[in-house]
């Protein structure tokens, strides 16, 4: 028995976030190394054999980092939007920034390793660990919120119905009806730009999907890239509920199928 989409982010979220406390033990390291590699000592009863052992395990702070950001920033924007810009702020380094203090080190300063001053007096990667906790705590509160009475669920709720629609999809393109097929994907597909242009508060003439992709382009919702694909699956919906000389192919409606998928859960 599948488990509700619910249950999956549940799990999902679980995951981000014990990846994220070991991205913190990353920065740690790097930034304090003897301390840390003392404090393993003291943690292994003296044993310095197995504290560096585990010392040496760690990862590269850059690189962990870079993956769980990927996998956290969307996250943040779905289920917490009113914090994704803090988000973002606590990583990328400020745009008008003229020279690089505490109050001006960003977790992006810390992947480059950088540094200003001697050594024990000016900024190093230290500056980044208070930020990375701030992130961190960012996705703890996503955590709480799966607790709430407050929780909005519609979007869970409305997110496992497009998958079974979905999934009925595939169904009839495995049983040679292709037409069809392509036609409840291109549904899907309307009506998840639909509540996503509800959800962004924006006015749209009728609930095309040409028209909810442009709407969603002109508000910054989604990039260039994006909606020339969503494009791209507005026309081979055309293909399949319209009456044309050539009939959609199966490559055709495979294509929309997992185009849709991926959309669904990529633009929100």
């Amino acid at each position: 028995m599948d488990i509700s989409n619910l249950e999956k982010y549940r799990k999902d979220l679980k995951q981000l976030l014990d990846e994220g406390h070991g991205v913190s033990i990353a920065l740690l390291k790097i930034s304090y190394k003897d301390e840390y590699l003392k404090a393993l000592v003291s943690q292994h009863g003296g044993d310095s054999t197995k504290a560096m052992a585990e010392f040496g395990a760690i990862p590269a702070f850059e690189k962990v980092y870079q993956h769980w950001y990927s996998q956290a920033l969307p996250v943040v924007k779905q289920l917490l939007p009113d914090r994704h810009a803090d988000f973002i702020r606590l990583y990328e380094r400020p745009k008008a920034r003229k020279e690089l203090t505490f109050a001006t080190y960003r977790i992006e300063d810390a992947c480059q390793r950088l540094r200003s001053g001697r050594v024990g007096v000016g900024v190093d990667t230290k500056a980044a660990v208070n930020l990375l906790d701030q992130q961190i705590a960012i996705v703890e509160a996503i955590e709480r919120r799966f607790d709430s009475s407050l929780f909005d669920i519609r979007q869970m709720v409305q997110a496992d119905l497009l998958d079974s629609e979905l999934d009925s999809a595939k169904e009839l393109l495995k049983n040679g009806y292709a037409r069809a097929a392509g036609a409840i994907a291109g549904v899907v597909l309307e009506g998840h730009l639909k509540e996503v242009c509800d959800k962004q508060g924006l006015a749209k003439k009728s609930g095309t999907i040409a028209v909810l992709n442009d709407a969603l382009k002109a508000a910054g919702v989604i990039e260039l890239s994006q909606h020339r694909y969503i494009q791209l699956l507005g026309d081979l919906r055309n293909k399949c509920s319209h009456k044309n000389a050539a009939d959609p192919t199966t490559e055709d409606v495979t294509d929309l199928i997992n185009g849709v998928d991926k959309v669904i859960k990529t633009v929100f």
